[in-house]
């Protein structure tokens, strides 16, 4: 798993640079400390020079430069159940 620093924070919107030999893909998941809160990124774009632009799914109070973000190596999952797969 590769660790990169939050180099900007923009409302929901999270710009992180990672190692130029580890840039996480577009769609994978991050995933940031902010205090007690563990808190996902997803990657919208890659920026260049290690940078990746990301969407917080959730609130980015309390974000700061400097802040380290985990790459998960995957995309977000959400567990389904029988109902949202329409199986009876």
């Amino acid at each position: 798993m590769a660790t990169g620093k939050i180099v900007q924070v923009i409302g929901a919107v999270v710009d992180v640079e990672f190692p130029q030999d580890a840039v996480p893909r577009v769609y994978d998941a991050l995933e940031v400390q902010n205090g007690n809160e563990r808190l996902v990124l997803e990657v919208q774009q890659q920026l260049g020079g290690g940078i990746v632009r990301t969407i917080a799914m959730g609130s980015s109070d309390g974000l700061r430069r400097g802040l380290d973000v985990k790459d998960l190596e995957h995309p977000i999952e959400v567990p389904v159940g029988k109902a949202t797969l329409a199986v009876s």
